[in-house]
């Protein structure tokens, strides 16, 4: 297939800037717009250095990898671990009690009630027992695909701050997420979409909107890509009205000459090279993505497995299918978002008010979903070399945020500790890894932070996440920051 890209390519060869008369370059301009805006940019932008390079991984990766891909569900709001992973008998014989400590706990909102019983039945769950909620039916029905941290901590109880840290490492924007480090040091299976997906919520994004999924200080081609969950899954995509091939192939040419001078003059240019990567990942991706996004072709028991047949579950039912088969085409890491920005009403899992009303609706949506999504993985034989995550930035208190003297309906934040948990390729199955108090209400037994998680995942992947820079600022920065530990006991 002729690359449009291609300066030798003999497709409309015969229109270029130098056989291109007056009135032609002037009627290409009017449908060739994208090369027009970029060859403005270029006559107005100044020379700059180049920056200095960062450090990829020039082999691949530094050892054999246990996972090439990674999808990840990320609960906006806070879910109650007390309500879902992590099983807390004392809470049901202390329910309405003042929780006994030396000084009033340090909440979010200052409002500290009486303690109170989880919402949701637990039972231990599959063969490996796990104690898994009623909250989550069919995820509980994986158990045994589990790998269940019960000792999370972090460093802020706001939303934004946190679910920066979360994705970052650190709690200010500017720092690239975790998608685009992988993005950055290990690049796509594919040329035709990109290494990083972003699935957001079909209600909203989430409170800092596409700062979640930014590359931060990385090149710019390594940031997120948001697909539109209804509609087109990419705005824009294709032009508004039709161009003829030979003009399209003609514009396309004419910008890569642009490009190709620009470069020569002013050397490397890391902004240039991504502007001229984007248009060329743009052009395939015209035949890509409506491809990968048409679900017609997937089986009727495929979409009830997901839950398509349910109008509460079918937007995520779909996002979760579309994530297995954007990996199935090469795509390095998708991030599928549940919840929205804060407000009200609420479209996330913040439950101050009244926590069981709030998850019984989020849970509904996204259980079955993500239920079918391990299913579906495990029995296409892509589980074994995929690596899904599920996780929140904060949990939830055992003591209820409303008078002190009252069992209320909500929770505060809780950042000293919460759960999270991984499936798939590397990892023990069906275990828990460390505790929470009695109450659980800080984290007490193999305490593990945001850095540790990270480079936990990196290591899956075949990443030292020590080794994995980019030099930004006097600074080799890195995801884990100057922190970090594998956590080998949750490796098989």
């Amino acid at each position: 297939m002729t690359n449009p890209f291609d300066q030798n390519s003999k497709a409309g060869s015969t229109c270029d800037a130098d056989s291109m008369s007056r009135r032609e370059f002037f009627s290409w301009a009017k449908t060739g717009l994208a090369g027009t805006a970029l060859m403005d940019l270029l006559l107005k932008q100044k020379p700059l250095c180049a920056e200095a390079p960062g450090k990829t991984l020039p082999t691949g990766t530094h050892f054999p990898p246990r996972v090439k891909r990674v999808i990840h569900v990320c609960l906006i709001g806070g879910l109650s671990h007390l309500d879902s992973f992590d099983y807390k008998p004392a809470l049901k014989k202390l329910h309405g009690k003042v929780m006994p400590t030396e000084k009033k706990p340090e909440t979010f909102f200052g409002q500290v009630g009486l303690l109170r019983k989880n919402d949701f039945e637990f039972k231990q769950r599959g063969k490996s027992g796990l104690w898994i909620s009623d909250l989550f039916p069919h995820i509980a029905s994986q158990a045994d695909e589990l790998t269940l941290i019960r000792s999370m901590k972090a460093d802020s109880a706001n939303h934004t701050p946190a679910t920066f840290q979360e994705n970052t490492g650190f709690r200010l924007n500017g720092f690239p997420v975790l998608g685009a480090w992988l993005s950055y040091g290990l690049g796509c299976e594919t040329d035709e979409l990109p290494s990083f997906v972003v699935l957001p919520d079909v209600r909203g994004y989430p409170a800092a909107g596409t700062i979640n999924w930014s590359n931060g200080f990385l090149p710019a081609l390594h940031q997120g890509v948001p697909f539109q969950t209804e509609g087109p899954a990419i705005r824009d995509l294709f032009p508004g009205r039709k161009i003829s091939n030979a003009t399209e192939v003609a514009s396309r040419q004419l910008l890569n000459q642009f490009n190709q001078s620009h470069l020569e003059r002013t050397g490397a240019n890391s902004d240039l090279v991504a502007r001229i990567r984007s248009h060329e990942l743009a052009a395939k991706m015209q035949l890509a993505v409506p491809q990968v996004t048409d679900l017609s072709g997937e089986t009727a028991a495929t979409k009830a497995l997901y839950g398509f047949d349910s109008e509460e579950t079918a937007p995520f039912a779909r996002n979760c299918l579309l994530a297995r088969r954007l990996l199935e085409q090469g795509v390095r890491f998708v991030q599928l978002f549940s919840g929205g920005s804060f407000g009200s009403p609420r479209i996330n899992w913040d439950g101050h008010e009244d926590v069981k009303r709030n998850h019984l609706r989020e849970a509904t949506r996204i259980d079955q979903p993500v239920a079918g999504l391990l299913k579906d993985l495990r029995q296409r034989g892509m589980l074994d070399d995929t690596l899904v995550l599920f996780s929140t930035e904060f949990g939830r208190t055992p003591f209820t945020q409303s008078a002190s003297n009252t069992v209320g309906t909500g929770r505060d934040h809780n950042m000293n500790g919460f759960s999270v948990w991984m499936a798939g390729g590397g990892l023990k199955h069906g275990i828990d890894f460390g505790a929470t108090d009695e109450f659980g209400w800080k984290s007490v037994e193999q305490t593990v932070a945001w850095h540790d998680y990270h480079a936990t995942v990196l290591h899956l992947l075949g990443i030292d996440h020590t080794r994995l820079t980019y030099y930004h600022n006097g600074i080799e920065r890195r995801l884990t920051n100057v922190h970090g530990e594998v956590i080998h006991d949750l490796l098989a």
